[in-house]
């Protein structure tokens, strides 16, 4: 990988890191209590994975500097949700948690054109 490559490749990931600091912070701003932080699994990785009173909630934190690619919400199609669906079931046989219910949901940060935007999407799975 070229010095350019590498350069863009950790800003992506400063990017992404910020997003999800960002993610958290508002999470526990409503109460949420953080389970979890880029939970790795052979299929994947889990953002965050939060408790909200008894529901386990598995996020997906998509953060854009700008929308020229669209709003970072748009990247999670069929395919990035049925990963996370293998991912939430993987992390619940593996840690076998005690929770009333589980919810998929997406925080979607915009950085740049103005002040930053997060947008909670609840339940995207169902």
């Amino acid at each position: 990988m070229g010095q350019q490559a590498a350069a863009v490749d950790r800003s992506r990931q400063a990017l992404g890191q910020f997003g999800e600091n960002l993610a958290a912070g508002y999470l526990h701003g409503l109460g949420y209590q953080i389970v979890e932080r880029n939970w790795r699994h052979e299929i994947g990785e889990l953002d965050l994975v939060a408790l909200d009173g008894e529901c386990l909630v598995f996020v997906e934190v998509k953060t854009r500097s700008t929308l020229a690619c669209g709003y970072p919400a748009e990247a999670i199609g069929a395919v990035k949700l049925a990963r996370l669906r293998r991912l939430a079931g993987a992390y619940l046989q593996q840690k076998q948690p005690t929770a009333e219910a589980i919810r998929l949901d997406v925080i979607a940060v915009t950085t740049g054109g103005g002040p930053r935007q997060v947008e909670h999407i609840l339940g995207v799975d169902q």
